[in-house]
């Protein structure tokens, strides 16, 4: 049993080795100078902040080349105050790439917020999605006047525009805003139906004191 799923492993790995080298004669039989301009920098203007599903490819779905768009995934998309991951992937894109659009997306469908929804525990993650029910609990008279199915869904668009807020809140965006750099905070959600990415909320240009929800 033990050779048969090593076999089964390397077979996985030989697959995306000879993908990867498909696709790379691919790129230069094109240009042949693609990789070594490639390898000189990047200068995205788009950070992308988004789940780890593995459904939602950043560069793919905004039709991006390798080198346009910095991106930072997790469950569910989460952007926390505690959380030097997301802060330092943040502080260097607006810092040093000096990115102009920080895209919060969620999507419809997201394994993380459905996980909040269920009140379950499931582990480790619990930890983490903890703060998914913290959005539940912020707009919870909203929540309890839909169904479950569209509770889903607003639950989904709900977090990544509070997200969104707290990218706002972030040292690296104020230090950024407060020196007078052109910085746009978006929330979005993608919908894995169509394809399609839709705007939940306005674009932030300035500082926010606290949540859409405690604004509204």
């Amino acid at each position: 049993m033990a050779k048969i799923i090593k076999v089964s492993a390397m077979e996985g790995i030989e697959k995306i080795l000879r993908n990867n080298k498909q696709w790379a004669e691919g790129i230069t039989e094109k240009d042949a100078q693609y990789f070594e301009e490639l390898a000189k920098g990047q200068s995205p203007e788009y950070l992308w902040i988004g789940c780890a599903d593995s459904r939602v490819p950043a560069n793919e779905l905004l039709g991006l080349k390798p080198g346009e768009v910095f991106v930072h995934r997790n469950v569910a998309n989460l952007v926390l105050h505690a959380d030097f991951n997301s802060l330092a992937v943040i502080h260097y894109a607006v810092e040093y790439l000096k990115v102009k659009y920080i895209i919060v997306c969620g999507h419809y469908g997201c394994g993380g917020v459905q996980a909040a929804m269920s009140g379950n525990r499931f582990g480790l993650v619990d930890n983490w999605i903890r703060h998914v029910d913290d959005v539940m609990s912020v707009y919870e008279e909203e929540l309890a006047e839909l169904d479950e199915d569209a509770k889903f869904k607003r639950l989904c668009e709900l977090n990544a525009i509070e997200q969104a807020v707290n990218v706002s809140q972030s040292p690296p965006v104020l230090d950024a805003w407060e020196r007078g750099q052109e910085l746009h905070v978006y929330a979005m959600v993608y919908d894995l139906n169509d394809g399609l990415l839709k705007p939940v909320a306005p674009p932030i240009l300035e500082p926010q004191k606290f949540g859409l929800a405690k604004r509204s």
